[in-house]
């Protein structure tokens, strides 16, 4: 079958308005509930990240409260254990799209703090779109989209209809009023046409190429559309 590329982010912190880290990374099931749906379609994921490094889960991803209770999160941790792609990830500098049939982006805060400013993400999604190349991108991870701007600095994504992570649950999460900015605000202010959801209830939005997911309750549900892309 084909190869996958997962997109994931290199940071392990999040840097808040007033200076300080939060502790972040990848939201878990975000990778591991596409990861499992394109393993059983018979596809190869390879993991990329900003230089090469082994990127860091987000350890509140891995809590119970966030995965419906302990069964769940046991469940979670089992499945991050077998993606064993993500201890070996190639550099994203380096990516070769021409070598892949999809590109798959998980969430998380982290990729506000690296992928939201990563240049070579920004060609590589920016190439995507041109190509036609399916795109899923979930969460927190549409910030990506705001480094993927064109030749006369207009963002690439501007017109599209999308989703990501909203004002109301980032404020419901807790950290909205300590953010240096907030994901549904940036994307609107590049053009993008941002579609707002119910709060934590699954969201997928699809336009031509690209589909995007709401928040990690719409990670599983965003793969079912990519995989139709790619069917």
């Amino acid at each position: 079958m084909s190869k996958i590329l997962f997109v994931v982010t290199g940071a392990d912190q999040w840097t808040l308005a007033d200076g300080s880290k939060h502790p972040t990374g990848f939201w878990a099931e975000e990778a591991v509930a596409p990861y499992e749906a394109f393993k059983a379609a018979g596809h190869e994921i390879v993991v990329a990240t900003p230089g090469g490094v082994v990127p860091t889960v987000d350890r509140g991803s891995l809590a119970p409260e966030a995965n419906g209770g302990q069964e769940g999160a046991e469940k979670v941790a089992a499945s991050l254990a077998a993606f064993t792609e993500l201890q070996g990830p190639i550099r994203l500098e380096d990516v070769d799209l021409a070598d892949y049939a999809a590109v798959f982006y998980p969430g998380g805060h982290g990729p506000m703090e690296d992928l939201a400013v990563n240049a070579d993400s920004g060609r590589l999604l920016t190439l995507a779109l041109e190509i036609g190349m399916p795109l899923g991108v979930v969460c927190h991870a549409p910030a990506a989209l705001l480094a993927a701007t064109k030749d006369d600095g207009s963002n690439a994504f501007a017109g599209y209809r999308l989703t990501g992570f909203t004002n109301a649950e980032e404020r419901q999460a807790g950290l909205a009023e300590r953010a240096k900015w907030l994901l549904q605000d940036r994307l609107v202010e590049a053009g993008a046409d941002f579609q707002e959801g119910e709060p934590w209830a699954p969201k997928v939005v699809v336009d031509r190429n690209l589909v995007t997911g709401q928040n990690p309750a719409s990670s599983a549900p965003l793969a079912t559309e990519l995989l139709k892309k790619l069917a």
